[in-house]
């Protein structure tokens, strides 16, 4: 289940004095405490000692660190740096290793954000490793694109699983679990209803913030059609409506609103959604899409609600067809908790935008499937057959855990899926002696889901279709590509067996994966960075 967020900022009144900056060469940790190979079931997970309660860090961004600063837990939990303008990140452990004898099922939200890893690649780029709570292993899988056969006429999904050998853990599977749905032609997407809600406070006043956002908003504008409606708001010390909602036909008067904006002043994001979703309702109408789209650092330290109240507005709203996505912008103060939360309570998506080439990803080649959701409450529930699965591990989603007994509960809030968004997860898993001896399918997997503007859910099941691989080299590319992907993340953020895994093979299983793929070889090179930045050498 999405969890609810006690507190989504660190106040300053909070944070605790910082422990010292860890060493380069310890830079890759384990966060939680707790043994790795401790099983427990499903109804303890939150109980388990390897999976500990979610905690707050906040990081100074000191330039040129080439280490995860991580400051020592205080008396109230929190986790903070000596710097109260730090960044805030939210760590929500590991899952644990479950048995799958008392407990066969693994239920989560779907989740297609992605702004983990465009952040993380930002730090990287830039000499710096990733503050290891900040990774969350699903964004980094589903940054990337995978093939996927068409889906059925009659359901919306295309489903994929696989299974082979890790080559990481002898005696260990991998089972990839991928959900697509189709993609939809610029033409096909609902008109859309848009409210750039853009922060122009002080922090905000730099070539990678502000600047950057106009960039994207222009990117995203000029790829919008007839039909569609931009306004634009802004907060700071105040709020104000720079732009009601204007159509394509005045494309012009909106570029030259957002060529206008200049920052300063204090952040008041509260008040901002208050009247940014006041120009929203105006546009919501049946067969139409009503988003806010905030832009920002995340700094919001003025405001007229609490952050709970702020929450259940954006909840509120959400409810009544009004979504909200949040992109992310800047380093040294970036609060990447509190943008992922609020995108999760608006039923949107949450990015990072490090570049002009990741506002065209976002804006422009993956525009329907930013804007347009075609499954609500999305839930996955995998089913492992315990006569073959003796224990599982579910590699990230740590925030997006439902209860099992809630997957038919339809009144517990899941994730969206917009058109042509693809979803993987991925687990370890062990077999038992009877399954390693067969070839057989490991489990299935059943999808719920409400309709875009419905409330009642319908349910669907797709068996495994084959056994695992002979080998992981004769598993797909995709296959080795994800988890690949998985396991880099899960070295960048401490998990269980991760600091047992090397980089190289990592990065090699990578590059054999990659191809031509521009993007998949960006990740072999991060790879590689982490690799200097770390002081591994080229075998580990």
């Amino acid at each position: 289940m999405r969890k609810t967020l006690a507190s989504l900022l660190l106040c300053s009144s909070l944070l605790a004095p910082a422990c010292s900056r860890k060493s380069e060469d310890k830079a890759i940790h384990a966060i939680g405490p707790g043994d790795p190979t401790q099983t427990v079931a499903s109804g303890d997970r939150e109980k388990a000692a390897n999976a500990p309660a979610p905690y707050e860090v906040a990081r100074g961004a000191g330039a040129g660190s080439s280490a995860s600063s991580l400051a020592g837990p205080s008396a109230n939990g929190m986790y903070a740096s000596d710097s109260a303008g730090g960044e805030g990140y939210k760590d929500y452990g590991k899952n644990p290793w479950v048995d799958a004898s008392k407990d066969h099922l693994s239920t989560f939200a779907a989740d297609v954000d992605t702004a983990s890893y465009t952040l993380a690649r930002r730090k990287l780029i830039e000499g710096q490793l990733p503050v290891p709570a900040g990774v969350r292993v699903e964004e980094f899988v589903n940054y990337f694109r995978y093939s996927f056969p068409t889906p059925q006429s009659d359901s919306p999904f295309s489903v994929v699983m696989e299974a082979a050998p890790s080559p990481l853990s002898p005696g260990r599977h991998i089972v990839r679990v991928g959900v697509a749905t189709k993609a939809k032609s610029a033409q096909e997407r609902k008109p859309a209803n848009l409210v750039f809600l853009v922060d122009v406070s002080g922090s905000m006043q730099s070539p990678d913030k502000l600047e950057l956002a106009k960039k994207a908003l222009r990117t995203l504008t000029s790829n919008l059609g007839e039909g569609d409606t931009v306004a634009l708001v802004t907060y700071a010390g105040n709020t104000r409506v720079v732009l009601k909602p204007t159509g394509m036909e005045d494309k012009a008067k909106i570029l030259s609103a957002l060529d206008d904006l200049t920052a300063g002043g204090s952040t008041g994001m509260a008040s901002g959604l208050d009247l940014a979703y006041a120009q929203a309702m105006q546009g919501l109408r049946p067969g139409a899409i009503s988003r806010v789209i905030v832009l920002s650092d995340g700094d919001a330290n003025v405001g007229a609600h609490t952050h709970d109240e702020m929450l259940k507005i954006i909840s509120g709203r959400a409810k009544e067809g009004v979504t909200l996505s949040t992109i992310g912008f800047g380093t040294g103060n970036y609060k990447d908790s509190l943008m992922e939360q609020l995108a999760d309570k608006g039923n949107g998506n949450s990015f990072y935008i490090d570049s002009i080439d990741e506002a065209t990803k976002v804006f422009q080649t993956d525009l329907t499937a930013t804007l347009e959701v075609v499954a609500k409450d999305a839930k996955f529930q995998v089913d492992f057959d315990s006569k073959l699965v003796s224990r599982y591990r579910l590699v990230g989603y740590e925030n997006r855990d439902i209860a099992d007994n809630d997957f038919r509960n339809d009144k517990v809030d899941a994730g969206e899926i917009g058109a042509g968004h693809q979803v993987t997860a991925l687990y370890e898993v062990e077999l038992t002696a009877e399954g390693k001896q067969t070839a057989a399918p490991l489990g299935g997997v059943r999808i719920r889901h409400k309709a875009p503007n419905g409330e009642k859910a319908t349910e669907a099941a797709y068996p495994m279709t084959g056994g695992p691989a002979a080998s992981f080299a004769n598993s797909s590319s995709d296959f080795r590509f994800a988890f690949a992907t998985a396991a880099f993340a899960d070295v960048l953020r401490g998990g269980q067996d991760a600091e047992h895994w090397s980089l190289a093979d990592i990065r090699d299983m990578a590059k054999a994966a990659a191809g031509d793929n521009a993007e998949r070889r960006e990740l072999v090179s991060l790879i590689e960075k982490t690799m200097t930045l770390t002081g591994r050498t080229a075998t580990r």
